[in-house]
């Protein structure tokens, strides 16, 4: 089985992921440390080098190469799951679970994130809300696509293990 957390920044995605892989005795795949460990850089480094268009590109192909993996949970990044050729990816070969954030939930985890996301870099937070907002609309006909939701805030690997269980997929 795959299960492929997807979901926006800041949503929990790697922190879950690693503990439902460990609860499940699934291995655990995170497609951003991927692209670090293949490329041997950041993925803000990425970004500043050679741009969105570039970091999509790799990322897809990055998902694509899950296919030959089993028994795994895959933590997207937050804009992997965001068209369709990918979701389509996703949703063929493996569950998808939605981590579902408010704009302010999202934004009381940057007031506290040690490290910010390269598309958000000189954003004072006013301007970061306004840009979180803004993708989120762009996003969520995207994400609401997952065949499980939960509301990610506050939730732990035991939920995500009881709604895959209570699923039947």
């Amino acid at each position: 089985m795959r299960i492929y957390l997807i979901g926006y920044s800041y949503s929990g995605k790697t922190t879950m992921g690693r503990q439902l892989a460990e609860k499940l005795g699934y291995r655990y795949f995170d497609t951003d440390k991927a692209i670090e460990l293949r490329y041997h850089t950041t993925i803000p480094l990425f970004f500043s080098r050679y741009g969105e268009k570039a970091f999509r590109i790799i990322e897809s192909e990055t998902l694509r190469d899950t296919a030959d993996l089993d028994d795994v949970v895959v933590a997207t990044g937050g804009g992997l799951a965001c068209n369709d050729e990918n979701i389509r990816f996703i949703l063929e070969h493996g569950t998808a679970i939605y981590l579902e954030m408010s704009v302010d939930d999202i934004m009381n985890r940057i007031a506290h994130a040690r490290k910010g996301r390269p598309s958000m870099k000189g954003m004072d937070m006013e301007e970061k809300r306004r840009f979180v907002t803004r993708q989120l609309e762009e996003r969520v006909p995207f994400y609401s696509r997952a065949q499980l939701k939960i509301a990610a805030y506050n939730t732990s690997a035991e939920a995500l293990e009881q709604l895959l269980k209570n699923s039947n997929i």
